[in-house]
Parts: structure tokens; sequence; C-alpha cells
């Protein structure tokens, strides 16, 4: 009497959709891993998704000095880092779910695992916006606007939401989402000016509406880093947090 699953987990490298199945096999019998092997398991995993947050992090400083510098000299690398970022966030959900499937882990172990494989998916859709960044780059004039200060309240609260895993930090979750609304206070002052430009006769359009766009892009790696934070109250407290009354108008 065996046990058959299959996992199926969608590659996105490159841009493709290709679908990749793992599929792992387990006697009926066999006895889960003790205690000890459990959290030497997650630790290691624990381990996987930290190298991914500096591979990530990392990408979106060389993304936010290329923005804030009009440098391109790292775009190459910049691209080739999401490349690696996307393998490793596959890898890593593919190992959360066998450990999952085999170990069925209960409690306070299941909830580490959930929120590992919530924090992995954050990560590699940050690691998407910062190359949409740099995407925008060719149309945006320098000096146009400065996303320095608003590019480095983001990196503050990616560093914060990870230090809040880490810790298991309920108050310093809370205080990654409560800054949250500066960053989209910050959205919504350049939302206006870029408005504001536009009724000017001979803007330049498309460069506005790049540097709207990064603007955005800016604000919605905030709001993953509040997606790890919000994972992190669900891990020490068992409680869900989403769904908070929030729409794009008050971005506007």
């Amino acid at each position: 009497n065996y046990l058959f699953l299959r996992l199926a987990i969608c590659e996105r490298c490159q841009g493709l959709k290709v679908p990749r199945f793992f599929y792992v096999f387990s006697h009926y019998n066999t006895k889960p891993m003790p205690e000890r092997a459990v959290h030497e398991k997650i630790k290691e995993l624990t381990a996987h998704l930290l190298a991914l947050y500096s591979k990530v992090v990392q990408n979106f400083s060389n993304a936010l000095w290329a923005l804030t510098h009009l440098d391109g000299q790292n775009i190459r690398l910049i691209r080739n880092t999401e490349k690696e970022v996307d393998l490793a966030e596959v890898e890593l959900e593919a190992q959360c779910l066998s450990f999952l499937a085999l170990q069925q882990p209960v409690a306070k172990d299941l909830r580490t695992i959930v929120t590992i494989m919530k924090i992995n998916n954050a990560l590699e859709r940050i690691g998407d916006l910062s190359v949409h960044i740099i995407d925008r780059m060719p149309e945006i004039r320098f000096g146009m606007l400065d996303f320095e200060i608003m590019g480095s309240k983001v990196n503050e609260m990616l560093d914060k939401s990870m230090q809040a895993f880490l810790l298991k930090d309920r108050v310093l979750a809370d205080l990654v989402c409560s800054l949250d609304e500066e960053i989209d206070s910050m959205h919504r002052v350049i939302f206006k000016k870029v408005v504001l430009l536009m009724k000017d006769q001979g803007s330049d359009t498309d460069q506005l509406i790049a540097v709207m766009s990064v603007s955005r892009y800016l604000e919605r790696i905030a709001d993953h880093a509040t997606k790890i934070a919000r994972e992190v109250i669900y891990l020490v407290t068992g409680e869900i947090v989403r769904h908070t009354e929030r729409s794009y108008t008050r971005l506007l």
C-alpha cells in the first residue's frame, strides 16, 4: 500500500507558464519525523527563505539605484537575478509542499510552513516589480521626480517585515502595517503632481505615465511587505488579518 502524491507547480522562469510535476511516494506505514527532525527541517526551509529574501532585496536596491541615477549598467544583472529568484521560489515551494504532504505538521509547525510559503510568493512578486521598475527607466528624464525617499522607506518596511518573521514579533509586524499608509500618502502626492503636469501644454505624457507607474510599483512592493507582516501576525497568533477596508481610490 503506497500513497501516491502529485504536486503540480507552475514554473514562471523566463516568462514561460510551463507546468512542472513532482512525484512523491511514501508508504502508508512510514513513521513521521521525530519532533527534533521536524524543527531542523523548518530551520532549513527558513534558511532558504532568508537566502531568497537577501537576493530579492539586493535586486530591488540595485533597481532603485539604477532608477534614481538613471544608470543602466546593472540592468542585465537585475534581470538575470530575477530569473534566479523565480527558480528559487519554485524550488522552495516544492520543498514546503512535500514536507506538508509527507509529515502533516500541526499547530504552530503547520502555521510556520504556511507562512514560509506565503512569504516566498510575496518575495517572488517583489522581484517581478523590481524588473518592472527598470523597464520604465528609458522613459524617465533625470531629476523628473525623486524616488529615493520613497524607495528607502519601502526598503525599511521589507527589512522590518523579515525581522518580524525571524523574531516572531507581533509589535514589529504591526509597525510595518502602519508604515504602509506613509507609502500610500507618498504615492498620492506623486499622482497629484503628475496629473497637474499633464495639464501643461507640451508635457511629455509618456514620461509622466512612466513616473506614475514607478510610484505604483513601489507602492505595490510596500503592500507585499505588509502582506509579509500580516503573515507574521498569523504565525504568532493564528489570526488571519486580511481584506482590511482599502480601495484603490484611497491611493488617488
